[in-house]
């Protein structure tokens, strides 16, 4: 076990893909960006984890999930995650990747945005986005389906801590990261393509904002990759960086300066300190302090689950509009 090791939250800045053949290239490129960081920052910190943004491969650039099954889906495991396993061997770290478009033979008919966690003995989990940013994004919620197999927020032991990630969206919903918290989550990683203007910058600062916050709620260091990208890259949104770490205290331990552009952060993840304040504290220890039962609308059906299968534009407004009724 590592108790003190250093996180690198990597942002990254790739022209919008269009099709499955553009993401070798891009893992080439992440591939490198890791190498470089282990070796420039070796005479100053250990980097063992690393975490790269949402739609680092691909992105939801089409209108229907037929499309995005025909151009960018893909299995995992896969060929690209081979590679950063072997990475992750070579060096002895973990990684976070970057979002894929991800179809299952199982449940064909949809795509997932999903993101693998990657350690030297293979892929350690997979995340299926639970919260999809509606109405743009087309995914399925794993919650969605009808008996899915898998746990929701998978929370992984590793040398590293317990690890456990959410996509970008999944952070404006507080139950989700208590969720993680409450399955032993230490380092939340957080990976992300958060648009302008909700970034980085006052007085819509909701990037910084959420994560100090999550932090806090529920005591664990937060990693947060966000995507760099320009406008030209990938309109219709620019996308305003600002990767960082967070303590849990709040306490931010490193930012990228606000902009597009690739960018590498490095943090302090002191393992010790967190595992001594959740056993000493009495106070502002909310997860010890929640008193569940007096939420009950946690029990109250809001958005109506997605059964229909393919997930359409017309699809999703229904449902948030029944949604909504079921707030009255």
């Amino acid at each position: 076990m590592t108790d003190r090791y250093h996180a690198a939250a990597c942002q990254t800045s790739f022209p919008c893909p269009r099709k499955r053949e553009e993401i070798a290239d891009r893992v080439t490129r992440m591939v490198a960006m890791v190498e470089g960081t282990i070796v420039g920052y070796e005479p100053f910190f250990d980097v063992r984890l690393f975490a790269f943004p949402e739609f680092a491969h691909a992105a939801p650039v089409y209108t229907s999930v037929a499309e995005l099954d025909r151009h960018l889906a893909v299995e995992l495991p896969n060929e690209h995650t081979d590679r950063y396993v072997a990475l992750a061997r070579k060096y002895g770290i973990h990684i976070q990747t970057g979002s894929f478009i991800e179809r299952r033979r199982d449940m064909p008919g949809r795509v997932f945005n999903s993101t693998a966690l990657v350690g030297p003995s293979g892929v350690l989990s997979i995340y299926r986005k639970v919260n999809p940013w509606l109405p743009w994004e087309i995914h399925s919620s794993p919650h969605d389906i009808p008996d899915y197999p898998d746990e929701l927020f998978p929370v992984v032991t590793t040398e590293l801590g317990a690890l456990g990630v959410a996509t970008c969206y999944d952070w404006l919903f507080p139950e989700a990261i208590r969720q993680l918290a409450f399955n032993g989550c230490e380092v939340g990683i957080r990976i992300s393509a958060y648009m302008d203007p909700w970034g980085a910058t006052p007085p819509m600062d909701w990037w910084t904002l959420i994560n100090r916050t999550r932090a806090v709620e529920n005591t664990m260091y937060v990693v947060a990759a966000n995507q760099g990208a320009t406008l030209e890259g990938y309109p219709p949104f620019s996308w305003p960086g600002g990767s960082m770490a967070v303590d849990f205290d709040g306490r931010i331990l490193a930012q990228a300066d606000p902009g597009a552009g690739e960018k590498v952060v490095v943090a302090p993840i002191d393992l010790a300190a967190l595992r001594a304040e959740r056993i000493r504290r009495i106070g502002h220890d909310m997860r010890s302090h929640l008193r569940s039962e007096a939420y009950p609308y946690m029990q109250r059906a809001v958005l109506p689950r997605g059964v229909e299968s393919p997930i359409t534009d017309a699809s999703i407004r229904a449902r948030i509009e029944s949604g909504r009724r079921n707030l009255s």
